[in-house]
């Protein structure tokens, strides 16, 4: 536990791609420059806006609007159907030019990732990491494009550089370090703060922390005791002052995905080949990380018919005793427990949980069939990853491909 602040040079930086998707699309179609553009996943009224040019986000549009409302106050609004092989591109560009400065680079998202110059050449150091954030700024645009901005924020450990890069949106770059700390905290608010949203404020403010200079100021045996009830306290007690406690890796809990239906006068046959589709797609997934399964988890959100908006939860769990991984047997299970699911079905999840390393087992009664599920599986798979995700499919999942498309997840970017 340290009280006082870090004096440290700052050597952590966060770079921040603005508004990544539309602005990717903005540099990909010229006439869409310098015009208001949403991304959606599906083109009709009534999708959700996935995020929105800096153009639109000035007219009011915000990410999770519905098409048809943000049109409504934004009439010039350009909606764009969002395409993963472009942002993919430009993900592995902005990975290459982090590399280029350190050996230690971890991309937190597909629009942001943070560069560690601790233990870069020192040569590279003493140039100065405001020179190095402008040069990247500029290869950014020489190399993928004259479109493309981003934030860049410098700070002695992960959270101020995250912070420092949300300052000045767009093509801002800022530096926090103690000296200007708390001028810094002076102008924001709580929720401004990554990792401080509804709930922790109300906590915070429980106690009469109003402000981040508060909590800055609360000591860490507060924080524990009477704010966050855990080890959180001390943490945030480390971070608001610049030590680092976020440099961790985290473990793959679960492999999964959502799909909202296309219709909802689909047939259980129509929504039993969008569940397989989904099932093929985790299975792909979760063999690229290494991994097989030992549980699994199906769950839909329904409509209720009598004219009530509000939606019913429903879901069911499954947990075999020894590990799978073909997609064969992911659907099988999601099958098995997907013909107990409710009428009026709005969408459906499945993902599985209980992981571990896809590594065959020593014993086996059945360790020839074993083998050949997984030769056969492993086939597949390399053709998938050398022509495109399902090019070799179920049958039953063969109309389904214009419909249960690739998205993009902001949060991770192991699939990537």
């Amino acid at each position: 536990m340290r009280s006082d602040y870090n004096t440290a040079q700052p050597l952590i930086m966060h770079i921040d791609l603005n508004s990544c998707f539309a602005t990717v699309e903005q540099q990909a179609r010229v006439r869409l420059r310098g015009r208001p553009v949403a991304v959606v996943n599906r083109r009709t009224d009534m999708t959700m806006i996935v995020t929105c040019s800096y153009e639109a986000k000035a007219m009011g549009v915000k990410l999770g609007m519905r098409l048809r409302d943000a049109k409504r106050i934004c009439p010039g609004l350009i909606g764009v159907e969002s395409d993963p092989a472009k942002y993919r591109y430009v993900y592995h560009k902005l990975l290459d030019i982090m590399n280029d400065y350190s050996a230690h680079v971890t991309m937190k998202s597909i629009d942001e990732g943070v560069i560690d110059f601790s233990q870069a050449p020192q040569s590279i150091v003493e140039r100065g990491l405001e020179n190095i954030g402008r040069e990247i700024k500029q290869r950014l645009r020489d190399e993928i494009g004259v479109a493309m901005r981003c934030n860049v924020g410098i700070g002695t450990n992960r959270f101020l550089a995250k912070m420092a890069a949300s300052l000045h949106k767009p093509d801002g770059m800022d530096v926090i370090t103690h000296e200007n700390l708390r001028d810094v905290l002076a102008t924001l608010k709580l929720t401004d703060l990554t990792g401080i949203a509804g709930r922790n404020e109300y906590r915070l403010n429980s106690i009469g922390i109003m402000t981040p200079l508060q909590f800055l100021d609360t000591p860490a045996h507060v924080l524990h005791s009477m704010v966050f009830q855990s080890v959180n306290g001390e943490q945030w007690h480390q971070r608001l002052r610049g030590w680092e406690v976020d440099d961790v890796t985290t473990t793959v809990k679960r492999v999964g995905r959502q799909y909202v239906l296309d219709g909802f006068n689909l047939s259980f046959d129509e929504i039993l080949q969008r569940l397989h589709h989904l099932c093929e797609s985790v299975g792909h997934r979760m063999r690229k990380q290494g991994l097989s399964a030992r549980g699994i988890y199906v769950g839909t959100r329904t409509f209720n018919m009598t004219g009530d908006r509000r939606r019913s939860y429903w879901h069911a769990t499954h947990v075999s005793q020894t590990p799978f991984f073909s997609d064969k047997t992911i659907y099988e299970l999601a099958r098995r427990l997907f013909l107990n699911a409710p009428p009026n079905i709005r969408d459906i999840n499945v993902h599985c949980y209980l992981l571990e390393r896809n590594e065959p087992s020593q014993v086996s009664l059945f360790a020839d069939q074993i083998v050949r599920e997984r030769s056969v599986v492993n086939a597949i798979d390399e053709l998938n990853n050398r022509y495109g995700e399902h090019t070799i499919h179920a049958a039953s999942t063969t109309n389904t491909g214009p419909f249960v498309k690739t998205k993009i997840p902001f949060g991770s970017t192991r699939y990537l």
